[in-house]
């Protein structure tokens, strides 16, 4: 694969490609080999011209370090062809626990994959996700933890995903409110995908529902393209208050990773070489560090975002790029961060 996709019809979907042969070119030693890790945040499809289903998880998962489980969240795969609209994410559900329940099986290792499952609702449809909801819960096989409405909007329309439709203040609106609310009623958490100058709009959410759990995911996604281009440090100016003011929300936890993505402008991408392990930490290291201290180990777990960042690095030198950043982290920090965060957040079973 190493087609670079120009417009939305690529089979990339407005992500950056994946070169199987440039990541082969990258191979490093695998830190700390046997620390538990729970990859709390990845995706299955099979789009044309781009599949990963569990055999290139797995490949991924088995490359050296010991991920015991995966949270599966939400990327529109496998929707029902037909039905009710509000019920065609149902499928994608469906399709996840098959998956969930061949690894369970114990015939492709040891990995407990999909584990926990993300899936979709519409929250406008107010109280009426509500039987939604219920009908996820009742096709997962006991896995279902919650829902991704994506709210990530930009007055810049080059910043947005071209594939996704996202409506100018989502989480201000009165009926995607109404399903909000539902979700605490049913025990289920909301994952949060937006962009940094959205997540005030977060916390005045998170502080009206403080019952309801949500994470933050890719740290905030912090944009670095389009208009954003060239101003890293004025975005990181706004970025780093907003996520300290996100974690004054007791019910708020976030993600760490979700930054090999175009709109992070990082460019990992169009080195002549992949990345390493170390160039990666330093990176992320003003990102990472400014999550760690405001939300606490306790509220903070790692994520690869795989397959979306694999255009960026390899799965290995990802999680070699954690455990870097981490290096200073007593061991209960260390445990909280690469799994006992996410066990917690998504209530993994015998994980």
């Amino acid at each position: 694969m190493s087609t670079t996709p120009s417009t939305a019809t690529s089979p990339f979907h407005g992500y950056l490609p994946v070169r199987e042969d440039w990541l082969d070119r990258r191979h490093e030693e695998i830190l700390e080999p046997d620390l538990p890790i729970i990859d709390p945040h990845h995706h299955l499809w099979d789009r044309p011209g781009w599949r990963y289903l569990l055999p290139e998880l797995l490949a991924d998962t088995n490359s050296g370090h010991n991920i015991v489980a995966t949270v599966f969240v939400q990327c529109r795969a496998m929707y029902r062809p037909d039905g009710p609209v509000e019920l065609k994410p149902l499928g994608e559900t469906e399709f996840v626990n098959g998956v969930a329940a061949m690894s369970a099986s114990g015939g492709y290792g040891k990995t407990r994959v999909c584990e926990g499952i993300v899936g979709h609702a519409d929250l406008t449809l107010g109280a009426r996700v509500e039987a939604v909801l219920q009908a996820h819960m009742h096709v997962a096989g006991g896995r279902f933890r919650g829902i991704r409405h994506t709210a990530a909007w930009d007055a810049d329309p080059s910043v947005g995903n071209p594939n996704y439709y996202v409506p100018q203040g989502l989480m201000q609106d009165t009926a995607f409110r109404e399903g909000f609310a539902r979700l605490s009623k049913l025990g289920l958490s909301f994952e949060a995908w937006l962009y940094h100058p959205q997540m005030d709009d977060l916390a005045a959410l998170a502080r009206a529902y403080p019952e309801t759990p949500i994470v933050l995911n890719h740290v905030g996604g912090p944009l670095h393209i389009g208009v954003y281009a060239g101003k890293q440090a004025e975005v990181f100016a706004r970025w780093q208050p907003a996520i300290r003011a996100l974690a004054a929300c007791p019910n708020v936890h976030v993600k760490l990773g979700g930054l090999g993505m175009r709109i992070n402008g990082f460019d990992f991408h169009q080195k002549a070489e992949p990345p390493s392990s170390e160039s990666l930490a330093a990176a992320w290291k003003p990102y990472m560090e400014t999550c760690i201290e405001a939300f606490g180990a306790k509220r903070c777990m790692f994520e690869s975002n795989f397959p979306v960042d694999k255009g960026s690095y390899a799965y290995p030198v990802f999680w070699n790029a954690c455990k870097r950043l981490a290096k200073g982290a007593s061991a209960a920090e260390k445990a909280d961060l690469f799994g006992a965060t996410a066990a917690r957040f998504y209530r993994l079973r015998g994980v």
